[in-house]
């Protein structure tokens, strides 16, 4: 088991190989489908957006509401390939780790490559284990989308896999 910080150091993800198992600690964004099609739109704009991806990890998650006492409910992954379209126009700015669930697109991973970035997989249906590894949130934008925002979280020992490695090495290929 690897222990990794957020935001990631270029040593640490080019130590990363597919089928690592990792635990990942330091501070991350949360973003959705929605929040994906606002940022492309902007891009698309030739605006800013919001939040400063380079070097950043965005965890494709809407958490549950957390309960009283809780710092967030449920939080377990959603479908990566739902971002896909997104990805490779974050990955250019400097997107360094995406973290969801399932496969992505041949786009995708060629834009991981060229990027040196990686992709990070959380197990689905570990939502309340990974609530566990989440110490803070804080809303950064898109108040609107409610669990869909953009959150920073704060994160200790989140248990995650590498299935995309920097060199384009593929968990879901066989």
């Amino acid at each position: 088991m690897k222990k990794i910080n957020f935001p990631i150091t270029d040593e640490q993800l080019a130590s990363l190989r597919c089928g690592d198992r990792v635990l990942a600690s330091g501070y991350l964004y949360t973003a959705r489908d929605a929040a994906h099609k606002r940022m492309y739109d902007l891009l698309q704009q030739g605006k800013e957006l919001p939040i400063d991806v380079k070097g950043q990890t965005i965890y494709y998650v809407g958490a549950a509401p957390a309960k009283p006492g809780y710092v967030i409910g449920p939080c377990g992954p959603t479908s990566s390939y739902r971002m896909d379209k997104y990805a490779p126009s974050l990955l250019d700015l400097g997107l360094k780790v995406m973290v969801g669930k399932g496969a992505r697109n041949d786009e995708v991973i060629a834009s991981m490559v060229r990027n040196k970035a990686v992709y990070l997989i959380a197990v689905g249906g570990a939502a309340a284990l990974i609530a566990n590894s989440i110490k803070k949130v804080d809303l950064v934008c898109y108040e609107d989308l409610g669990t869909e925002a953009i959150y920073r979280y704060e994160v200790e020992d989140m248990p995650l896999i590498v299935a995309i490695d920097p060199e384009g090495n593929n968990i879901y290929v066989r």
